[in-house]
């Protein structure tokens, strides 16, 4: 992790740069360094922080999506954040979502990449296969559309979940709660500003996934970025912050 990881408290996260802060939240495999690009593009001009989400840490019953959106919560609160935006990636992007129409007060505005919350295809029935590495490495694969994009690092990280035994319980805890709590019903009182930007090869979430959200958020942009799957922000960095920063440019100055 190329930049510092803060504790206070129960909360781990990393904040650099100043001015309006941009959250980022990460996916259920996702890790911090999965921004790395997002922070170094913006941090000049914004405050970009990832808290580090409870994924592991919460008991097994309370472990669901709308827990971690209270923990979000409790995090803004204890860093004085207010009018935020939210960016969320996968898991995270559901996440915003939830807090979203919980706290609509708190929320400047939202940006969603491959987001849960409508629809999401899981690593498979038969996931998680313990053991079975080559298994994981297919299924980090399907994650991008250039599967080169999943190390070795990367593939260690999640074969090392899936065989802990109770990190697969949170893990699968979590992938019920998603499910469970689907958004549709719920977009509509999401009025701040939403960004979506898409891989158009997302297997995950798929283009249709986007297209719905579009169809149901009251302000947002949908943008996609070709040869790219569920994570723009790591595999089409450059465009996926060309697309962001223009949107947030426009945003503010429409605000002026």
């Amino acid at each position: 992790m190329k930049f510092e990881i803060k504790q206070e408290g129960k909360f781990q996260y990393i904040e650099e740069g100043q001015g309006h802060p941009i959250i980022l939240l990460h996916g259920l495999f996702g890790a911090l360094s999965n921004f790395n690009d997002v922070i170094d593009h913006f941090k000049d001009r914004y405050r970009v922080v990832i808290p580090l989400l409870p994924i592991y840490e919460l008991p097994v019953r309370e472990t669901n999506v709308a827990n971690l959106a209270e923990f979000v919560k409790d995090f803004l609160v204890h860093k004085n954040y207010d009018k935020v935006t939210l960016l969320g990636n996968s898991l995270g992007g559901h996440v915003t979502l939830v807090y979203s129409v919980a706290y609509p007060q708190k929320v400047h505005s939202i940006v969603l990449t491959g987001s849960s919350g409508l629809y999401e295809s899981a690593m498979g029935d038969t996931f998680p296969r313990r053991g079975d590495k080559d298994y994981i490495k297919n299924k980090v694969e399907v994650t991008f559309f250039d599967p080169a994009n999943a190390t070795a690092e990367l593939v260690d990280e999640v074969f090392e979940i899936v065989n802990n035994r109770d990190k697969v319980l949170r893990t699968l805890a979590l992938s019920k709660s998603a499910i469970r709590h689907n958004m549709r019903d719920e977009l509509v009182n999401i009025t701040v500003p939403a960004c979506l930007i898409w891989g158009k090869n997302d297997i995950v979430t798929p283009p249709q996934v986007a297209d719905e959200f579009h169809e149901l958020l009251p302000d947002s942009e949908l943008h996609w970025i070709d040869e790219c799957g569920h994570a723009p922000m790591m595999e089409r960095p450059q465009q996926f912050n060309q697309i962001l920063d223009g949107w947030l440019d426009k945003l503010f100055t429409d605000k002026k």
